[in-house]
């Protein structure tokens, strides 16, 4: 077929297609696969007979089907269906099944071929050459109506324009009646045929326990079951996993990596508590060089994905582990950082004494793993606890009733109706209980609970007592629907670009090969709201970007709908703008004091006023911080807070500390001073929050310049003197 040709053939095949769903659209209601009641259009068979008249034409795969998943969804299709040209048909419809069984199988070609009758002739071609569990799942289609089919077909994404499938969907997928029982008896055959292997009833062949696939099956059945969150998986997870991650031999390889991957992938689109301690059971028990590099790179994305599943992220344990180890007791402890210390009686020891290292070599190493794991999973609960505050339902935070993790939290007991009662510690709430947030306290509330964080040294798992608030501005009512708060901020790229992921925002990095323009994206309150925050490619040579506005969207009917801010939950629309704020205050150029050095640019103009600006709410917090905490210090008689400055009193000269940037200026002419870092002198003096190094690096700063006549430095002396 010619350009022309083929051109014309796409014109016709569309007609077609909207003339056939304006032929549904006239046609009655009738319920959908899943047994929603909706109001979806039938069709008839006549209709239906006018799908295949572009198929026999010879139109491409790409065209047809596409149509067919779009019209198996939509329609319950009649039973029996004329079809004229049978023989036609049913050639071109084989002809989409591949040969190659390392290929994907055409599940849509099920939809079509139950359309035509023509599912003898199909299933043979489908199944040939694969194991009994994708066997399985070809049966179980073949066994249901068309739309059915369409509705599978559809929640694999299947396309045929070239491009790659979007991840499975899940929720299609758990609509289908009986599909959660075939993938609980998917995962249990998985589980028995790795045990015969490993039981020696199978000969072992290193990567063969499973096709291409089966391995695809494994994978929907674990998404299903782990998004469903099905109490019976964990146990078996626990036998599944390791068992595809270790030879039943002592051989370096495994019953099958492609099946270890398929589930970790799973569990990072759908994790679990449990499941993630399944995976890290088979990193440990594995003999394979590659597979422990490569589920660690995996690992980095499961974590912080748990977060965002508050209904299972607080199942984690609380890390805590007392363990006699020969004479000796291995302890971790949570209480603060997380730290495996060894004791001999009641005496702490400095390091792992050298007899347990000598006795139990293998012993002391699994602790040490030990101890990192509750290291991470301490992180991620801390995240989840955090996006708790924009949830638009109450977490489940009874569960943490007893960790550590909760008594240096402050949270609110609702004691009658609408009235709620602050008190630090989650002890056994009866009641309702959620995070204390300052957003819903009164200024006297939130300066009490900063005393008592300060008066107590308490370290909390995250800023609360001390947390920013982001209140809608008069000029964000009057943009009605996107904020310019933090738009025009000149920051670095890279760094901008890891705090998106480590804040998880989702981004793609950008060149000047993608026209420039970005968009970061967080979705919060359980998946009802969206926050977006532009950004633009600024300069490849440097990695420089710009920043751009913020809105924000709410999911309405299945779709993501533009939202005036003034519509935006108050902790929602606090917690996105606090994020931004921490982006820009973090990766912005103004917050290198070396940076304006020998630059004549049009960005110094840019760096001199945004170094020295008004404060933003996250360095008001920390104005307020260092306002209780320099009374503490040795230099507090040479030190003054003002409203953007910590002002330090030396001998040779008086300094301005900006409270955002961290640059200095000195009077009395505001001469700029450069100082890349300041020595420590302030260790084990206690900061109530640390993070971003901001308020450390300002103490530290001020320590130094208070006793300047004592600084040796000749870059920093050149300066001060003049």
């Amino acid at each position: 077929m010619s350009v022309g040709s083929g051109m014309i053939a796409r014109m016709r095949f569309s007609y077609r297609a909207q003339h056939l769903l304006e032929l549904m659209i006239r046609s009655t209601a009738a319920a959908s696969p899943t047994g929603e009641a909706a109001n979806r259009p039938s069709v008839t068979p006549e209709a239906c007979a006018r799908l295949f008249e572009p198929l026999i034409e010879g139109l491409s795969i790409q065209q047809w089907a596409d149509l067919c998943v779009q019209v198996g969804t939509v329609v319950p299709l009649p039973a029996e269906v004329p079809v004229g040209r049978p023989d036609e048909v049913a050639r071109v419809v084989l002809g989409f099944v591949p040969r190659d069984r390392s290929l994907e199988l055409p599940f849509t070609v099920l939809a079509v071929a139950g359309i035509a009758g023509l599912d003898a002739e199909v299933a043979p071609r489908l199944t040939e050459g694969c194991g009994p569990i994708a066997v399985a799942e070809v049966d179980l289609l073949l066994g249901r109506e068309v739309a059915w089919r369409a509705v599978f077909a559809e929640s694999l994404g299947e396309r045929s324009d070239g491009f790659s499938p979007p991840p499975l969907d899940v929720r299609k997928l758990s609509g289908l009646p009986g599909y959660l029982d075939f993938a609980r008896a998917t995962l249990e055959a998985a589980e028995v045929r790795v045990s015969v292997i490993h039981a020696g009833e199978i000969p072992y062949r290193a990567d063969k326990a499973f096709d291409h696939g089966e391995t695809k099956t494994i994978g929907r059945a674990a998404r299903l079951a782990l998004f469903l969150d099905e109490p019976w998986l964990p146990e078996l997870l626990g036998r599944l996993v390791p068992g595809v991650a270790v030879a039943p031999q002592q051989a370096r390889t495994l019953p099958s990596q492609a099946v270890l991957y398929e589930l970790a992938r799973a569990v990072e689109e759908h994790p679990t508590p449990e499941a993630i301690s399944a995976l890290r059971a088979a990193r440990r028990a594995t003999r394979h060089a590659g597979v422990p590099k490569q589920l660690d790179r995996m690992f980095k994305r499961i974590e912080p994905a748990l977060a965002n599943r508050l209904e299972v992220a607080f199942r984690l344990p609380d890390g805590r582990v007392r363990q006699a180890v020969g004479e000796h007791t291995a302890v971790i402890s949570t209480e603060g950082a997380v730290e495996l210390s060894w004791w001999h009686g009641d005496k702490k020891l400095k390091s792992v004494p050298a007899a347990a290292k000598r006795a139990h070599p293998e012993e002391v190493k699994r602790l040490r793993d030990l101890a990192k794991q509750v290291q991470q999973q301490q992180a991620t609960l801390v995240r989840a606890l955090e996006a708790g505050y924009a949830s638009d339902t109450p977490p489940p935070y009874h569960q943490l009733a007893g960790q550590p993790i909760a008594e240096r939290l402050i949270w609110e007991f609702e004691v009658s109706p609408g009235v709620w009662r602050s008190e630090l510690g989650l002890g056994v709430p009866d009641g309702p209980v959620r995070l204390w947030h300052p957003a819903r306290a009164s200024v006297a509330d939130v300066r009490a609970w900063r005393e008592v964080v300060q008066d107590k040294e308490l370290r909390q798992p995250f800023k609360q007592a001390f947390r920013e608030v982001y209140l809608l501005t008069p000029a964000e009512e009057t943009t009605a629907t996107y904020s310019d708060r933090f738009a025009e901020h000149v920051v670095d790229y890279p760094k901008l670009y890891a705090l998106f992921k480590q804040r998880g925002w989702q981004a793609d990095y950008r060149g000047p090969w993608d026209g420039g323009g970005g968009q970061a994206r967080r979705v919060l309150a359980g998946g009802g709201w969206r926050a977006s925050f532009d950004h633009g490619y600024l300069s490849y040579e440097e990695a420089y970007a710009v920043t751009g506005q913020v809105r924000f969207h709410r999911l309405s009917e299945g779709a993501w709908r533009a939202a005036a801010l003034s519509e935006v939950p108050p902790l929602v629309f606090s917690e996105a703008m606090r994020d931004v704020d921490l982006f820009v205050a973090v990766s912005s150029i103004t917050s290198y004091p070396e940076w304006a050095a020998n630059r004549p640019d049009e960005l110094r103009g840019y760096w001199e006023t945004g170094s020295l600006g008004p404060l933003a709410p996250s360095a008001e917090v920390r104005r307020d911080a260092l306002s209780r905490l320099i009374g503490r210090t040795a230099i507090a008689e040479r030190c003054t807070v003002t409203d953007r400055y910590l002002v330090v009193r030396g001998d040779l000269r008086t300094y301005k500390i900006h409270l955002g940037s961290g640059n200095i200026l000195m009077e009395p002419n505001d001469a700029y001073l450069c100082i890349v870092s300041g020595r420590d002198p302030h260790a084990g003096l206690f900061l109530p929050f640390e993070e971003d190094g901001r308020l450390a690096l300002i103490l530290s700063k001020a320590f130094l310049l208070a006793d300047d006549t004592a600084i040796t430095d000749p870059s920093i002396t050149r300066q001060i003197r003049g």
